[in-house]
């Protein structure tokens, strides 16, 4: 009887083994997407103030493919989402609005604090909490849509777990 029971055990033990190799890989690229030839990488945002207008997000785009694309549109529900470049020029901050942004084949775009960035606009009262997720669809020429979600997390981490700067 003991045999059994330990027979029992251990298919049962390797049961679960087997699904925690097959589901685990799953939950750890849960945060990443991809699109014909596109691999989109950790969308996030920064939590904002409660007066906060606006809010920012940020992820990487990277091209496994032989053909340049080009992210040209991402949709929210707000009443403005825009991509912009930021840059500093003899001390002087500039954004600029972007109509698309390109990915070149075998390279990477990195939307990043103090570079390419998401503009969430028109908060209007209703602040980007730490926890909180924002569904939006990226809109590339020739990858077609690709729905992601932006998970919200607060600034002080954002440093600290993606190398970033706080200039934005």
């Amino acid at each position: 009887m003991t045999d059994t029971k330990d027979s029992t055990m251990t298919s049962l033990t390797r049961l679960m083994i087997a699904l925690s190799v097959a589901i685990l890989p799953g939950f750890a690229m849960g945060h990443d997407y991809k699109v014909g030839d596109l691999h989109v990488e950790h969308p996030f945002a920064r939590a904002t103030p409660k007066t906060a207008m606006t809010g920012a997000g940020y992820l990487t785009i990277l091209n496994s493919g032989t053909e340049d694309d080009t992210l040209v549109a991402i949709e929210a529900d707000f009443p403005r989402v825009m991509m912009h470049d930021s840059a500093t020029v003899d001390g002087i901050a500039t954004m600029t609005q972007m109509d698309g942004v390109t990915i070149p084949a075998g390279g990477t775009v990195s939307f990043a604090p103090g570079g390419l960035h998401v503009m969430f606009m028109g908060l209007n009262g209703d602040p980007l909490e730490a926890g909180e997720s924002v569904p939006a669809t990226l809109v590339f020429e020739k990858a077609g849509r690709l729905d992601v979600v932006f998970k919200v997390e607060d600034p002080g981490n954002i440093a600290a777990d993606h190398g970033a700067h706080a200039d934005h």
